[in-house]
């Protein structure tokens, strides 16, 4: 009797650890859940952006909820009110748009569900604990120092003639990029060196809702329809790698692109793998490269921190304002990439392989 107590008792201790193994492996009330809400899967930078942060989270032993909501404001919202439902314990959002959010950031808040912006500043809500990004502001100032450097604006060079073309007017990081670039560009064109021939400035004019390629390409039919029927552009300040070959569909279709007529200075960011594509092939000139392994990594330790009741590490106690707080936040340093340091940059870092370059 004694032997065979012993053996069921060892046969429910074997039991018992299976079912915690189970438990866990299965989402079971010891494993936390991580709600991750990336705006879209149109651009490979948001894939990779959920799919670094997911694979970094499920290492630690996080159970992760990652939805896209395809740039339509109301699936996001509903996306993040089912992982609240869920009982997610923290949500990382990258939003589609950062003002739309308001009412389910304060129903997250009533369940004292802490939130993370990433990438993307979540705005006029008090309920954001961190937000992860890149220097958006230095962006801009990279796009606009290649320009400089490239068309040699500080040699005196010019007149030249720049187009501008801004990101989606929902997304406070547009705007970052902008005044980056203007702070750098703004000089030239009021000495001349830089003349907008279209007229058209400032973010309410030039910018593109939603990124969308399409919607750029038709402005830029537009301006060149109205504005350079006897002349050529030389210079496209683009924010957005997309945008960048929207307007290059739009250049060669009145013949840019040839040896008479040859495509200008185009630069871009996300480095994402079309853009890339194109700079090899010798068309978009120049991409801001913002590495989403890192950025993955950052918003990680920030989930930790608020798991914990730490305090995550930060950079930036200023600079974001969201309209009700400053968002302590950590940047990242973006990354000017072109023709000459793209293998380094890219490939040897084990960013792309050749193969996903076409190489």
């Amino acid at each position: 009797m004694k032997k065979v107590l012993i053996i069921l008792l060892a046969a429910i201790m074997a039991l018992s650890l299976v079912a915690c193994g189970e438990s866990k492996e299965t989402g079971g009330e010891d494993t936390k859940l991580i709600g991750v809400a990336m705006p879209t899967q149109s651009a490979p930078r948001w894939i990779e952006d959920g799919n670094n942060m997911k694979k970094l989270l499920e290492e630690k032993g996080y159970e992760v909820d990652l939805q896209f909501g395809e740039d339509v404001v109301e699936n996001q919202v509903s996306q993040i009110e089912n992982m609240i439902t869920k009982g997610a314990d923290v949500l990382v959002i990258a939003s589609i748009d950062g003002e739309a959010l308001t009412d389910v950031l304060q129903q997250a808040a009533d369940q004292g569900i802490p939130v993370i912006a990433y990438d993307r500043l979540l705005m006029n809500s008090e309920h954001v604990s961190y937000y992860a990004t890149f220097d958006n502001f230095q962006v801009g100032v990279e796009q606009g120092n290649y320009i400089v450097e490239k068309m040699g604006l500080d040699e005196g060079k010019g007149p030249f003639n720049i187009e501008l073309f801004g990101g989606s007017p929902d997304d406070n990081n547009a705007y970052f990029f902008y005044d980056g670039a203007m702070s750098v560009l703004q000089p030239y064109i009021d000495n001349g060196q830089l003349v907008v021939k279209s007229g058209q400035m400032g973010m309410d004019v030039v910018s593109t809702l939603r990124w969308d390629a399409a919607t750029a390409q038709s402005r830029m039919d537009n301006i060149l329809t109205a504005h350079y029927t006897n002349d050529k552009v030389d210079i496209i300040l683009s924010p957005y790698d997309p945008i960048s070959l929207g307007v290059i569909s739009s250049l060669k279709g009145v013949g840019y692109g040839t040896e008479d007529l040859p495509l200008p200075l185009i630069t871009g960011q996300d480095a994402d793998i079309p853009g890339v594509k194109s700079i090899i092939a010798g068309e978009q000139t120049q991409t801001i490269f913002k590495d989403t392994r890192e950025l993955a990594k950052v918003a990680v330790e920030m989930c930790e921190a608020v798991l914990t009741g730490g305090e995550a590490t930060v950079n930036d106690t200023e600079t974001y304002d969201n309209g009700v707080k400053v968002v302590p936040s950590y940047l990242l340093p973006p990354v000017s990439v072109d023709i000459n340091n793209y293998k380094e940059v890219l490939i040897d870092s084990g960013y792309y392989t050749e193969e996903d370059l076409g190489l």
